[in-house]
Formats: C-alpha cells, structure tokens, sequence
C-alpha cells in the first residue's frame, strides 16, 4: 500500500509551534510526523526541521535525529558549546530516551532487554541483525497497555542505531504497527469496531498512516549541568490511535 498521498503537512505549520522547551543554549521540539529532521532533496521541496530552525535562531545544530515519520521529543542546540554537551552526553550515553510504540499481538514485556547488532543493507534504508558485521546495539522493552491484538510499549534504547527499536521489536514477534519494512500489519477500524461498515465505493484507510513511533521523552542535563526531563505529548495521528484502542 502506498500512503504517500495521505502525508500532508499543514500549510501553517510554524517552527515556534513546536517547542516544548526553550532556554539560552537548547530549544526542543515536538517534532510532528513526515517532517525530515536534516535537509533532502524532495520534489515538493518540503522544509526540514533543521530549515525550520534555521528561520528561528542564528547557528542550530540538530544534537540527535529522528526518523521522517517519528514523531517526538528533538533537542536542537543554538550555540556550539551546547551542542558538544550534549553530543558527550550521547557518546557516553548519560542521556535516557523513550519512545512508545504500538505493535502487532499481545505482549507482556516487563523491561526485557534485546542485545543484537545491527547492520545496514546495501540500499541504505533499512538494516538487519547480523552477528558477524554488525554493531552493537541494545534496546529495553517494557508493556505499557495491552489491548486486544496490540500492545502499547515504551522503548529505550541504549545505542542509537538506525531502525533499531523497530528491527529489535521484530526479532521479539512484536514489529510496530504500519511498518511492512520489519513486519509490521496495518491497523483498521473495521478490526476493532464490531458494528463497523464501509461506505459503498471507498476504500478503508489505516487509522495511522506512518509507522506507529513516537518519541516520548527526553532527559539530559543543561550546561549548568542540571538535569530536565521533556516529555513530548503524543502526535495527534498517534494520539487517535492510542483512543480508538482504549475504547476496545
């Protein structure tokens, strides 16, 4: 299925909209779904969060990225001295990130760790485990919710390879909903609603277009070295998924 013509940026979207938290040195963002984190050459010439920062203050820098369709907590730094804090907070990996995704089947994850290097195929957009050429890499799962085919989980990984909360989900049988790359079904109101019915000639849509991510929160320590926890309230796509599955 192609939802390419479902992924519709709001015309108004401004950068200011986004921030969640603002200080001398850091802004970070709620970043939305289908907004690149780092420029691309696309043929809509769609803005990358990084142009978006760029209109707003005078040198930022992208301290970490996350994928187009993630949505989430993004720290971006206004000055250089900001920005190598928290690159040695990544490299020595003081900083805690959490993610929550809803994926296929019932699980019952009580922080279970998965340690499998992860390797990049040749086309560069997606990875696999491999144990010979691989880096290392660590995620630690644990159930939020469960519903009936699916689970709410909070991931937190402790590497930061590509793709790699969404590969590790797949090793454990629970790959994110709307994610075909690692295995991930497509999620349908038809499926959850009994009395569900299908206007003649239409054609049922996901009720989440994009992979079901989103990063939910952050915690690293300011240049005064104090400690701040951001927490990133859910995308709305995200959040009307989280809803049609609570009223299950």
């Amino acid at each position: 299925m192609n939802l390419n013509s479902y992924k519709k940026l709001p015309k108004s979207l401004k950068f200011s909209d986004l921030i969640i938290h603002e200080d001398e040195d850091f802004v970070v963002i709620n970043k939305p779904p289908f907004v690149s984190s780092l420029d691309e050459r696309t043929a809509d010439n769609t803005a990358s969060i990084l142009q978006m920062a760029r209109e707003y203050t005078q040198d930022p820098q992208l301290c970490h990225r996350l994928d187009k369709e993630t949505s989430g907590a993004l720290i971006i730094a206004k000055n250089p001295e900001a920005y190598r804090h928290v690159a040695m907070q990544f490299e020595n990996r003081e900083i805690i990130k959490a993610y929550h995704a809803v994926v296929n089947g019932v699980h019952e994850f009580d922080n279970v760790s998965v340690y499998l290097p992860i390797a990049p195929l040749k086309n560069g957009t997606e990875v696999r485990i491999d144990r010979v050429k691989g880096k290392i890499a660590e995620t630690i799962f644990h159930t939020l919710k469960v519903y009936q085919k699916h689970t709410l989980v909070q991931c937190l990984p402790i590497s930061g390879r590509m793709h790699q909360i969404r590969v590790h989900l797949q090793c454990l049988k629970a790959p994110i909903v709307c994610d075909p790359t690692y295995g991930g079904d497509y999620i349908y109101l038809s499926e959850l609603k009994r009395k569900f019915h299908l206007k003649k000639g239409t054609t049922e849509l996901p009720l989440i277009k994009r992979v079901a991510l989103h990063a939910h929160g952050i915690k690293f320590k300011l240049l005064s070295n104090e400690e701040i926890k951001i927490v990133a309230p859910y995308a709305k796509d995200f959040e009307v998924l989280i809803k049609q599955l609570d009223k299950v």
